[in-house]
């Protein structure tokens, strides 16, 4: 739906913030906002386009609520590599770039996603984060002798510097970022 903001709205006893919890995740009542609406509501579409998120408050009287919807600072996250965009993305990079190889099917890999993301966010315009799908993408895997998930590798200039095998705390691959900034 071009042009089109889902509105999320809270019971109107409740007053509860939802904080930090992305759009297109909540299940709660829904309503549709156009542009022209949204502009009158003061809300950016264009900041939910993104993967921001949001508080949604209710406000009630007499006569029913309002809703008071913050849009947050949209997340930094670690975004996909495919094949086709290894070479652009990671080898062609004028910064260091950390690459998380994962599958969806491995455990661990879901333990260290969110790990990954904070490091994306926290070295925002130091250091690239990206995450290469083992199984949608074996031809950089292969490439990069990638036996066991989660890996990730740090490269520099286009080449490989360091890599972690396993989920591992944050504090190591600090440790193994720093060493490349």
């Amino acid at each position: 739906m071009a042009g089109v903001l889902e509105i999320l709205t809270v019971p109107r006893a409740s007053g509860i913030p939802i904080a930090s919890s992305p759009v297109s995740q909540l299940s709660l009542h829904r309503n549709f906002v156009t542009e022209s609406r949204a502009s009158k509501l003061n809300i950016n579409i264009n900041s939910f386009r993104s993967s921001a998120s949001v508080r949604l408050s209710s406000k009630s009287g007499r006569r029913g609520g309002r809703i008071v919807c913050e849009a947050q600072e949209a997340a930094v996250q670690a975004l996909p590599v495919t094949d086709g965009t290894w070479q652009t993305l990671v080898l062609d990079s004028k910064l260091p770039v950390l690459v998380e190889f994962w599958a969806p099917w491995c455990g661990p890999c879901r333990m260290i996603h969110p790990i990954i993301d904070e490091l994306a966010k926290e070295f925002n315009g130091k250091l690239s984060c990206y995450k290469v799908n083992t199984d949608e993408s074996p031809t950089i895997a292969t490439k990069y002798g990638i036996r066991s998930i989660p890996t990730v590798i740090i490269f520099k200039d286009g080449e490989k510097k360091d890599a972690v095998i396993g989920a591992v705390p944050k504090t190591t691959l600090c440790t193994c970022i720093e060493k490349f900034l």
